[in-house]
């Protein structure tokens, strides 16, 4: 194959996968419909964390399944009729929440997560970023004796993989956060991890980096992608506007199904959307690190421009129009526990996180496709593992070789 390559989306994922295939030898042209890190990048919680390998489909959801079903909870709420059309992502997703594949995601998601904070550092330094990471971790806290019992099987699983943790009462609680309510049971200290106060700064300063090694940066809005003998075109919005290249990835997020099915690739790809606004804190209270509120659904985390706080999972369309309701209760929620003070953003930011059934990201070569190359599905935790996806696809594009450590992510497991 050639040594010319599209990356095709410039969130996080594509612009490491960027700067990994450039730094292999490869020419490449990333490209996006908008500057770099505007989409689903630009609006997650900012945090680099090692618990981020649970996966939402874990063996404890089928006892919360009566309750989430009711659609009235802050953390988890669906538009019925987007449910009922993806009925069988639905039951694929919870038949992976059985504990044989959930032990095989958590496997994949810790190494995938290890082997991405090291290259997030790496890149930080390069880019003139690091001055944007904190190393105090992040905190969950439980409003209840029971609330902590629910989340024993996380608690054991950090365990076992050796995510360093620590258990806070009330009092060691207020001495870290003291801005904090004191309407928390318990807490865990979630350490060794790492958060940034602007992903999409983190986003642009990657690109920027990239473009200064050589890589190539253009907007097109891509519409179709075709096979052209041994190379890919990437056909833009108008009949004039089209990219071609010996070899194409994929890493489009939440709208590479769309993109996909133009070359006839049907994803198992859903849609959890979630909303965030910035508010400032009431006499300029703050707290100093991201923290999770597992009975309010939200995390509320310390950005450059504000006290950020990002709602739960929204089950609906890619585009569907944005429908706040998540984020009013999430807010009225956080005002029990902080002492928020006024919005700061015009509108609230919607952004979607696109999940494949077993909660693992798809990296590698599309079947029956030579020179198709996917790097998309990481849900949640795309700013946490996207260095490591790159490493992946480094290797399996120009190094060719065949470790264990992808085979969890083969495209395989659904196309």
């Amino acid at each position: 194959m050639g040594k010319h390559v599209i990356v095709l989306g410039a969130g996080i994922v594509g612009v490491c996968c960027a700067l990994e295939l450039l730094r292999k030898g490869m020419r490449v042209t990333l490209v996006d419909r908008q500057a770099p890190g505007m989409e689903t990048s630009m609006g997650n919680a900012g945090v680099l964390a090692r618990s981020s390998l649970m996966p939402f489909n874990h063996p404890g959801l089928w006892s919360q399944l009566p309750r989430l079903l009711k659609n009235d909870t802050v953390q988890f709420r669906y538009r019925a009729p987007y449910l009922a059309k993806n009925l069988g992502w639905a039951s694929r997703f919870l038949l992976n929440a059985r504990p044989s594949v959930f032990n095989e995601t958590v496997r994949a998601l810790d190494g995938l997560i290890r082997l991405s904070a090291p290259e997030h550092l790496k890149l930080l330094e390069a880019a003139g970023a690091r001055h944007r990471l904190r190393d105090t971790g992040w905190i969950f806290l439980y409003r209840s004796e029971a609330a902590w019992n629910s989340g024993a099987l996380a608690r054991n699983t950090y365990a076992q993989y050796q995510v360093p943790s620590q258990t806070l009462d009330p009092a060691e609680l207020a001495r870290l956060e003291p801005a904090l309510s004191p309407i928390f049971h318990r807490a865990l200290w979630i350490q060794g991890s790492y958060s940034v106060d602007d992903p999409h700064a983190v986003v642009t300063a990657y690109a920027d980096l990239f473009q200064q090694a050589g890589g190539t940066f253009k907007r097109l809005t891509a519409s179709a992608i075709r096979r052209d003998g041994q190379g890919w075109t990437v056909q833009g919005a108008q009949a004039s506007e089209s990219l071609s290249a010996d070899q194409l990835v994929v890493a489009l997020g939440p709208w590479s199904q769309a993109l996909l099915k133009t070359t006839g690739i049907k994803l198992p790809m859903a849609f959890e959307r979630g909303y965030h606004m910035h508010y400032r804190g009431r006499d300029g209270a703050s707290v100093t690190r991201p923290v999770y509120d597992t009975g309010g659904g939200y995390v509320l985390s310390p950005m450059a421009r504000g006290l950020r706080l990002t709602t739960g999972v929204e089950l609906d369309a890619c585009d569907a129009a944005p429908r706040t309701t998540q984020l009013d209760l999430a807010e009225a929620r956080a005002r029990e526990a902080f002492p928020l003070g006024d919005r700061l953003d015009p509108a609230a930011w919607l952004g979607r996180r696109p999940t494949l059934p077993d909660s693992r990201p798809m990296i590698g070569q599309a079947p029956r496709h030579p020179g198709l190359w996917l790097a998309l599905g990481h849900q949640h935790i795309g700013f946490s593992t996207a260095p490591g996806t790159a490493k992946i696809l480094g290797e399996l594009m120009c190094d060719k070789v065949d470790a264990s450590r992808h085979h969890p992510f083969r495209p395989e497991r659904f196309i």
